[in-house]
């Protein structure tokens, strides 16, 4: 009688094993599966001493091989609890492999109306992923050079602020559409 028992147990014990492992590999599968992203490219510059001078241009380097694919260009960015602003502005530019530049000025919320900083992260700092580009081609085959320059003013102030502080990198992801 007691063999019989200890027999149902091991049946009950391994039949829970087995369906935990089923359970586990199905987990890991749709994991795995909603984790694929497109990113054809990232790359982050760390910005010394999380102070960004005024005059410093972050530049990157993107050799794009597929001309029909449109794409998402994100700015990312990571701050810290010393960045001052509610907003942040940039100056922008892409050059494509023609020499054809396009330059922007963007703006971009830091915080909320209760001045919490945005992005996420569970420590003092803070990653944005911040929207450059939405669902371009790369038409030209060839080298494109991006480049990101801080241009924030104080209120009623002329010239730029020296050092923006509380940037610890700047990135650029780029996203193909499927």
């Amino acid at each position: 009688m007691l063999k019989a028992k200890y027999n149902r147990l091991c049946k009950n014990v391994l039949r829970k094993d087995v369906l935990q492992n089923v359970f586990n590999y199905i987990t890991l599968f749709i994991v795995f599966v909603s984790c694929t992203n497109n990113t054809i490219f990232t790359e982050y510059k760390s910005i010394p001493n999380n102070k960004w001078h005024k005059d410093s241009i972050i530049s990157f380097h993107f050799n794009a091989k597929d001309t029909v694919s449109k794409n998402n260009i994100y700015i990312n960015l990571r701050n810290n609890k010393d960045y001052e602003f509610n907003n942040l502005f940039l100056i922008t530019s892409v050059e494509f492999p023609n020499k054809t530049k396009v330059i922007d000025t963007l703006e971009y919320e830091m915080t909320d109306a209760k001045g919490r900083f945005l992005g996420t992260g569970f420590t003092d700092t803070k990653e944005n992923k911040l929207e450059y580009k939405a669902s371009i081609p790369f038409a030209i085959q060839g080298d494109y050079h991006f480049t990101i320059k801080q241009a924030m003013r104080k209120i009623g102030e002329e010239n730029g602020v020296n050092f923006l502080n509380g940037i610890s990198d700047i990135g650029i992801e780029i996203n193909k559409i499927n």
